[in-house]
């Protein structure tokens, strides 16, 4: 159902609207095209159209969940561009007709982290995996039944309109096309960060990427950007190299094919004592490990970008630690400000500077959504882009 406007406001302004969604019934099942109900926005909260969305490996994680923060029946989807509908009230930064982004990180610029830049998680509105939205924790989606339907990420794009608090949209020059403006939500603007922001990757510097899907492809291209020379990329798959080749990875190592030593020491060893900056994301402690290993002693930086099963636990050196003066941090949303930083991305790409288009490797209509999901499952797309309405 398409919203159309009356002297410049929207006629659904203020109504509840139906629409179609892609909802995860269970577990591991292929989602449901269905009619879903999706509630006016409420105070602080603007109703977005989604134009089109993008599959991140998050979704399928949280698709796959048998125990919480698995959470059904539910909307997944994070990566999107939608245009603004309709407002709520106490909403000034954006009106009917922008176009936007809507990111996991919320990004309230009031509180002392939003205001410092030393960070970018938000102390007002805090990260979590939460089924429901920030301030009153409950779901603006239904079924025709009248069942609750949960959010993902606050976010939920799989769906032709959703409802997202304010502090988790960002606006942005609608001159980028929406196939390329929904990678900014999540996976290019991660890694891409993680290398600009979080590391600070300085030119003639020697990075190490471990794992080369698309997070780790974006930290390659960032890597890039900031002028790093030797960029070295770690998976088991060799066919990545080819793939890393046009993002600017320099160097490959298939970590199956390293026989009885470590890939540190290779790494070590390829580096003549270590690499300035190495980025896990894979989510694996013990690839952490590795990293943290085969970075350079006085002042190498590991950063986590990978996301690790709940509990999984760390076992490094304490001594080590202690007299390397290595440094291992972590990056949630690459350390960007998302309504700072990610419209300077947009520019980037609209000025030919930030390769976005390879990182596209298949687009479907809306009705094709499960197979967005069997392509990154077989591993044979990096984003594929699902078009609601084309």
């Amino acid at each position: 159902m398409a919203s159309t406007k009356q002297n410049g406001i929207s006629k659904t302004a203020g109504k509840p609207i139906r629409c179609r969604a892609a909802v995860a019934r269970k577990p591991g099942e292929a989602l449901v095209i269905e009619e879903v109900i999706v509630a006016p926005p409420k105070a602080h909260e603007v109703r977005l159209k989604i134009i089109c969305t993008s599959l991140c490996y998050s979704d399928i994680t949280f698709w796959k969940m048998k125990e919480f923060p698995g959470c059904f029946p539910r909307i997944l989807g994070h990566e999107a561009f939608g245009i603004v509908e309709s407002v709520g009230e106490d909403v000034e930064e954006l009106k009917e007709g922008d176009s936007v982004v809507p990111i996991f990180l919320s990004d309230c610029k009031e509180c002392v982290d939003c205001k410092s830049e030393k960070s970018n998680l938000c102390s007002k509105f805090p990260f979590e995996v939460s089924p429901l939205l920030h301030r009153d924790e409950t779901s603006r989606f239904t079924t025709v039944e009248g069942e609750t339907l949960h959010h993902f990420l606050y976010i939920s794009s799989f769906s032709e309109y959703t409802v997202v608090d304010i502090t988790n949209v960002t606006k942005i020059d609608p001159e980028i096309p929406p196939n390329r403006a929904c990678l900014f939500s999540c996976g290019v603007s991660t890694g891409v960060g993680a290398a600009w922001k979080t590391a600070n990757v300085e030119p003639g510097s020697t990075v190490v990427i471990f794992g080369l899907g698309a997070i780790g492809l974006a930290v390659a291209e960032g890597a890039r950007l900031c002028g790093a020379t030797r960029i070295i990329g770690v998976d088991i798959n060799s066919d990545k190299f080819e793939i890393g080749k046009q993002f600017g990875v320099t160097d490959f190592i298939n970590s199956n094919s390293c026989g009885d030593k470590p890939i540190s020491q290779v790494i070590i060893e390829m580096t003549n004592g270590g690499a300035d900056y190495c980025f896990e994301c894979v989510g694996l402690g013990t690839l952490v490990q590795e990293a943290f290993a085969c970075c350079r002693k006085g002042w190498g930086k590991t950063v986590v970008l990978g996301v690790d099963k709940p509990g999984a636990q760390l076992n490094l050196n304490s001594f080590e630690v202690l007299t390397s003066r290595k440094t291992l941090t972590g990056a949630l949303f690459g350390g960007l400000k998302p309504k700072s930083d990610v419209p300077i991305l947009v520019k980037r790409y609209l000025d030919k500077e930030l390769q976005l288009d390879k990182f596209v490797t298949h687009e479907v209509n809306f009705e094709d959504i499960n197979k967005a999901f069997d392509l990154l499952i077989q591993g044979k797309s990096l984003r594929c882009v699902i078009w609601m309405d084309k």
